[in-house]
């Protein structure tokens, strides 16, 4: 298991939306985080599993407090809370002006972030993606990076915000790796492009794209796509009705959560757990809706995926492929490599691991709108 960081270099391009999409997706046990320094946005926009309002006061903020007396992975727990849907969720500051309290905290907060990911402990271990919201070079999340397996860098496909996040992958690189740029390396993180673009257009882009960060030494590979769905972002929200498991935006975020296992498999089984139909820790049992927030010492919540409506990933099934997506193993970049073709028996994500969730979100939405 594994941190995966979230992150824009500007503008909105949505960071939270897609953190939220495929934390709901994702076939492992899964805790989000948002640590964005200029605040966060779920407490606003998401209902507890209990029907009330999120406590802001319970989340980054109570472990602002805790952290200067350090911070123990399982008791991450304790500042976690569950949304409607079954995802578990600490939820961010309220206002950037809090950001002060973690000032020489943050990368205490990655330490203990990966070090759940990594517990021993099944009972406690889950995968940690954490919203960073926009990541500039003043950012102190950048404090975080370190700890991280994977960064996934958020983007539109508009030739400028390329321009930017080709820049910010390459000064991320250095700083991290090394002055060798886009020299491979096993430092972690290693450095992922999500295109937020049309899924009529997305993977003729995608592979331009990904061959110029290539060219131009990144450090950086494009990863998927995740569609440019704003009626399916309000139905993330809860401010919109209909069968949000067919939104552009679920099939998309469904292919990506394969293609980030696919290509960065062994990013995110650092102890040799295999590929992605091979997961070490098993789902829990079914949350029951309405116990509200359960917080332990020691142990997580039992999330609750299918049961609760999320949608088990379905690689190839829906989603990019059928609107022209890269295909696999090009240029030794997409996932897929060594004959490891997406959605071949164990290769889809969630098989033995987590509930099929026949009616994905039918309990209600699990986040809010991007940031």
């Amino acid at each position: 298991m594994a941190l995966i960081a979230l992150a824009a270099d500007k503008g909105a391009p949505g960071v939270t939306t897609t953190a939220v999409a495929l934390a709901a997706l994702w076939p492992r046990r899964v805790l989000l985080a948002e640590a964005d320094p200029a605040g966060g946005d779920l407490v606003y926009r998401s209902m507890g599993a209990n029907g009330r309002p999120l406590d802001p006061t319970t989340g980054i903020l109570s472990l602002a407090a805790t952290a200067r007396r350090g911070i123990a992975a399982e008791q991450l727990w304790d500042h976690a809370q569950r949304l409607s849907g079954g995802l578990d969720v600490i939820v961010g500051l309220a206002a950037s002006e809090q950001a002060a309290g973690l000032t020489g905290q943050w990368n205490a907060l990655g330490r203990a972030f990966a070090e759940l990911a990594q517990s021993p402990h099944q009972e406690a271990a889950a995968d940690v993606l954490v919203d960073l919201g926009r990541l500039d070079a003043h950012s102190p999340a950048n404090a975080l990076l370190p700890n991280a397996a994977l960064l996934l860098l958020i983007t539109r496909a508009q030739p400028e915000n390329i321009a930017h996040v080709r820049d910010r992958a390459a000064a991320l690189h250095t700083k991290l790796h090394g002055p060798q740029r886009g020299a491979a390396t096993l430092a972690q993180p290693q450095i992922g492009v999500v295109l937020v673009a049309d899924p009529q257009q997305g993977g003729k882009i995608a592979s331009q794209i990904n061959e110029m960060l290539i060219a131009s030494q990144s450090g950086a590979r494009v990863v998927g796509l995740i569609a440019d769905d704003p009626a399916g972002a309000e139905q993330l929200a809860g401010r919109r009705r209909g069968r949000l498991d067919k939104s552009l935006l679920i099939r998309s975020a469904r292919q990506l959560v394969v293609d980030v296992h696919n290509t960065y498999r062994a990013e995110l089984n650092p102890s040799g757990g295999g590929h992605t139909g091979e997961h070490q820790v098993q789902p829990p049992a079914p949350h029951t809706p309405g116990a509200g927030p359960q917080r332990a010492a020691a142990a997580p919540p039992a999330p609750s995926y299918g049961q609760q409506g999320y949608a088990q990933p379905a690689y190839g099934q829906q989603g990019y492929q059928q609107q022209g997506y890269a295909q696999p193993g090009q240029q030794g970049q997409q996932p897929g490599q060594q004959g490891q073709q997406p959605g071949q028996q164990a290769q889809q994500p969630g098989q033995g691991a987590a509930p099929a969730g026949n009616q994905p979100w039918q309990a209600g939405p699990a986040g809010g709108a991007g940031t």
